[in-house]
């Protein structure tokens, strides 16, 4: 049988390599780094985290909890390492990330099908092959991959939000607590009084930033949208926005601040958390003087300050087929941000779905299409559907299911309704292309076992 090259050790590339060893298939996984690094990795780990730790709402009130769940019955590797190192993150589904990347590593370099390779692509292989180079492709394969598809990529920029360490919080002026006081005191929250709020957006608005290159078209995708931009928007963006305190009550004063800056957890101890939607694209020394403005960060310590780099994506609607081949193309699949999705769940979901179709085209059995009622099938059927102007890329959200029949449900009911009917119709789906679903009672990884 063939062996399958895959280019990215990141979460799809490694959760392709995942379902195409569980179905027998040899596989070639390449990750440059770190023979060559990038703007945004700091370590050599699969995998890597390089935004945000979270994975985002677990319950199924939403469709990124949705789509995860449906990735635990088509047995994800990244949802089980994620399990396995879940920190607090009220409803959230948070990770510390260097064990995340541990365990994704150690999973993959231990499966015997897969052979892991440090060493750069320079170009589109002949072969069979999945792309899952992300966001972050290098300038070489990018113009080969241009070449193959012969279309134009399309930019955008993602930036990624300071982190602190716990210590260096002033724990007299914040407090712990969730909104609403769901998922307990995960969060720890720095307030401001109205005075405070607008002098931090006058000096966010006037601080320097780094600049944009000429030859770079600069897309912001709205969910990691820089505070600077938000600021840019008028003087209560960010008060509607990160910074919103609804749901938030100060235990001391008994009231809600005016603004509220949230900390999550980022690592299985508690010694670091990030900025909660604080990317930015200020200059380092900015950033420093600016955040120490929030009266809880005085004094804060950085262990990491924001970021901004430049993100990659195809115009998929015209370019991939729903299965994840390239049209004019079809023994090359893409996968991951690559494709239009935003998101790390649904990075994964697509490497996974990649995974699968490949090794089905090697078996010579029908490819795989998920109904358009499941979170994966309805994040396929955007980044895919044909005709589409100005293409950007997209989370996964209830706002892409197609409707309920016959019910007047609305707000959680109506999410419910359609996680419901998105997890019947997955399974009755996998019963017809013959896979069985995962059991809710497999034994989940253990990070870095």
């Amino acid at each position: 049988m063939d062996r399958v090259q895959i280019i990215g050790g990141g979460l799809a590339g490694c959760e392709a390599a995942w379902q195409l060893a569980r179905c027998g298939v040899d596989v070639d996984l390449y990750e440059m780094r770190p023979v060559r690094g990038t703007e945004a990795h700091h370590t050599d780990k699969l995998a890597e985290l390089v935004c945000s730790n979270s994975f985002r709402n677990g319950s199924l009130e939403t469709a990124v909890g949705l789509l995860k769940e449906e990735m635990r019955r088509l047995d994800s590797l990244i949802m089980r390492v994620a399990d396995g190192c879940q920190v607090p993150a009220g409803s959230a589904l948070a990770v510390d990330r260097d064990r995340f990347a541990e365990g994704v590593t150690s999973e993959v370099e231990r499966m015997a099908r897969v052979h892991l390779h440090r060493e750069e692509v320079t170009a589109v292989p002949e072969g069979l092959c999945i792309v899952a180079t992300g966001p972050l492709t290098s300038t070489s394969l990018g113009e080969s991959l241009q070449h193959v598809l012969g279309s134009r990529y399309l930019y955008f920029y993602d930036a990624i939000a300071p982190i602190v360490t716990s210590e260096s919080i002033d724990m007299d002026i914040a407090y712990k607590a969730s909104r609403y006081g769901k998922g307990g005191e995960d969060y720890i929250n720095c307030p401001l009084n109205r005075e405070q709020y607008y002098a931090f957006v006058q000096a966010i608005q006037t601080a320097q930033k780094v600049a944009t290159k000429d030859f770079e078209r600069c897309i912001y995708f709205e969910g990691c949208m820089p505070i600077e931009e938000m600021a840019r928007r008028g003087p209560e963006t960010l008060a509607f926005g990160p910074m919103r305190p609804v749901g938030l009550i100060d235990p001391r004063t008994g009231r809600r601040p005016y603004a509220v800056v949230q900390l999550r957890q980022d690592d299985a101890e508690g010694r670091l958390f990030n900025m909660v939607g604080f990317q930015t694209k200020m200059k380092f020394p900015e950033q420093r003087r600016v955040f120490r403005m929030i009266p809880a960060l005085e004094r804060a310590e950085f262990v990491r300050l924001g970021s901004l780099h430049r993100n990659t994506f195809i115009n998929s609607p015209s370019l991939l087929m729903p299965t994840l081949q390239v049209l004019n193309r079809r023994r090359v699949f893409v996968a991951g941000q690559l494709v239009g999705v935003e998101g790390y769940v649904e990075s994964a979901a697509t490497g996974l779905l990649a995974g699968l179709n490949t090794a089905r085209l090697l078996a010579g059995e029908a490819l795989l299409s998920p109904p358009r009622t499941t979170a994966l099938g309805s994040l396929l059927g955007y980044v895919t559907q044909r005709g589409k102007r100005d293409f950007q890329p997209m989370n996964a959200n209830y706002g892409l299911f197609p409707p309920l029949s016959g019910r007047g449900l609305r707000g959680r009911e109506k999410k419910l309704a359609l996680a419901e009917r998105a997890l019947g119709d997955l399974d009755e789906w996998l019963r017809g292309v013959g896979m069985s679903r995962t059991s809710d009672a497999t034994q989940r990884v253990s990070a870095g076992s």
